[in-house]
């Protein structure tokens, strides 16, 4: 027998312990710090290129004052009509989200490792999530108006085919993360394939299902203003023709609506997903336990079987305030979905003619094609594109720390300035990203500084909520142990606090980086700058083989944003 001889103590020298070499560092570590070392200087070098400069933004408060003095009084329209369009919005987007739902959950089924059926299948339903991810809103739209022509159907599969690539992705990291054990049991017992997926796999993941489809139902409502400028009705197509007419009044109440009406969402939201993490037994919960109270009468001990009032065994899950809501839930989105349908009047939808235009509208597409201006004119509205991603996203990530740190309750100085903090973020998550770029147009001008703050204070109020729950996350015994070795708030929250949250830190920011990049495609729309301007050009001019061109660039961009994402996040977990 061969005795391995252990490993020597740390030796001590002169009173002084000798602490044994510190090992080498990964060089996949390494490569992740390059990377994040890279794109620090990329949005600086970016923010300097752009001319994103301390007197750029602040020097224009002459502009502000002249225009918010044109923008008053509000010129809300009447109430029937305002409430006409609210609710064509609200049915348009209920919709386009149920649709991305719907169709997300086969495709995250066969893309997820474990439920998938083979590696073509996997790998083609990562292709279809991938390639929804990359299009934006708006070229979904200018090709569906192609197909069906003016209607609420574009808008609603044009925001369900690009929420698919959302959608579908975390759905699928969802069912790879599940816990393997019942779905082994339901096979080992002989169920089938489809038998385990439904009764241990989606309902492991159903809170996600939900949270998901709520904050997909929030990005819907802000791009239903951008698909208004090529058609989409409700309050973005009256929204975009007050703006093009410089109708400010009316344009900045309509402005005033859709933010309140995203507040109003997240609000809603968030007590959705506080009541499925079970935070909210009481209230609403407690008083449906009430109501059910006798219907089964509960076991003497764990052993015992539940009965009904007349004493036969109940083997279905009792219908106590858990179920019951559920039920109300599942019945009241059906009957909204049903009256989505009515207001949309999708029955009146031409499918025939969408078949029958299908492949030559899709003939004019290929092949892609530049027209000969593609490095003159093209080829820098990309470059342009990815600056503004990568400068708003570091504008995001130095305010965002600080402000999602104060907005965590185990962080922050008292429960009240938590609490602040959180109604501050809800309030910036509120306002469109192009709402905001139209009114920096007015204010500091056109090109790609609007759009780079426009795009930095949304990634504000979207990292700062990320962060501040990835800190409220982290193991407290940890901190407690850095204070109880004397050490003051700063210390912990640096040598504790961040440390634990560095790897989730990292994925967000990725995940920032890919949502500002595909943003800015759109902001140039207004004259934000980026590759947008020249998508809506090429819609007008329906120069669709420049169109087709565009669009491999935006998906060979958001490829490689994906592909360092997934190369980082393999690396740190």
């Amino acid at each position: 027998m061969t005795l391995t001889a252990p490993a020597p103590a740390p030796r001590s020298t002169a009173g002084r312990t000798e602490l044994p070499p510190r090992p080498a560092p990964n060089p996949h570590t390494i490569v992740v710090w390059v990377i994040m070392l890279g794109l620090l200087a990329g949005g600086v070098w970016s923010m300097i290129d752009l001319g994103v400069t301390p007197e750029k933004v602040f020097g224009q408060f002459a502009n502000a004052g002249d225009f918010l003095s044109r923008t008053l009084p509000l010129d809300f329209p009447e109430f029937g009509e305002l409430m006409s369009m609210t609710v064509e919005t609200l049915a348009i987007v209920l919709l386009a989200t149920a649709f991305s739902v719907f169709v997300s959950l086969p495709l995250a089924v066969l893309a997820a490792a474990n439920t998938t059926t083979g590696p073509f299948a996997r790998f083609s339903s990562r292709v279809i999530i991938m390639f929804c991810r990359a299009v934006p809103d708006i070229v979904f739209a200018v090709i569906l108006f192609r197909l069906f022509g003016l209607g609420a159907l574009v808008g609603i599969l044009a925001m369900g085919l690009s929420s698919i690539g959302m959608v579908g992705k975390l759905y699928a990291d969802a069912i790879e993360e599940i816990d393997k054990g019942p779905s082994e049991a339901i096979q080992a017992a002989g169920g089938g394939r489809w038998q385990w997926i439904l009764s241990t796999v989606i309902p492991q993941i159903m809170p996600q299902i939900i949270a998901t489809g709520l904050h997909r139902f929030d990005i819907n409502l802000r791009a239903s203003v951008i698909l208004g400028y090529v058609g989409v009705g409700g309050i973005g197509y009256y929204l975009a023709g007050a703006l093009n007419t410089m109708q400010w009044q009316r344009g900045m109440a309509l402005a005033l609506v859709v933010l309140v009406l995203c507040i109003v969402v997240e609000l809603i939201a968030g007590v959705i997903r506080m009541a499925i993490m079970g935070r909210g037994k009481g209230g609403f919960i407690g008083l449906l336990n009430s109501i059910s109270d006798g219907w089964v009468t509960r076991p003497v001990d764990t052993h015992s079987p539940q009965r009904l009032g007349s004493g036969r065994v109940r083997v279905s899950p009792p219908w106590d305030g858990a179920r019951i809501a559920r039920t109300l839930s599942i019945g009241t989105l059906l009957v909204l979905i049903a009256l989505a349908v009515l207001v949309t009047d999708l029955t009146q939808a031409n499918f025939g003619r969408a078949v029958e235009n299908f492949f030559p509208t899709m003939g004019q597409f290929f092949p892609p094609s530049g027209g000969g201006n593609y490095w003159d004119f093209f080829w820098p509205s990309v470059v342009e594109t990815v600056q503004m991603g990568l400068a708003a996203t570091l504008l995001g990530v130095v305010l965002a720390i600080p402000v999602g740190s104060l907005a965590a309750r185990n962080v922050a100085p008292s429960a009240a300035v938590a609490t602040g903090f959180r109604v501050f973020i809800v309030v910036v998550r509120g306002i469109p990203e192009l709402i905001l770029a139209i009114i920096l147009l007015v204010i500091v001008g056109f090109g790609p500084v609007p759009g780079v703050l426009a795009l930095g204070f949304g990634a504000i109020g979207l990292l700062s909520k990320l962060v501040a729950d990835s800190i409220e996350e982290t193991d407290v015994r940890v901190q407690d142990a850095v204070r109880a070795g004397g050490a003051n708030r700063a210390q912990v929250y640096f040598a504790a606090t961040l440390r634990q949250t560095a790897p989730a830190m990292i994925a967000h920011v990725m995940y920032q980086l890919d949502v500002n990049i595909r943003a800015s495609t759109l902001l140039g729309i207004v004259g934000a700058g980026g590759v947008g301007y020249w998508l809506l050009q090429a819609h007008r001019l329906q120069q669709f083989d420049v169109l087709a061109l565009l669009i491999i660039n935006i998906l060979v961009v958001v490829l490689i944003v994906e592909g360092l994402a997934l190369y980082m996040r393999k690396v740190i977990r």
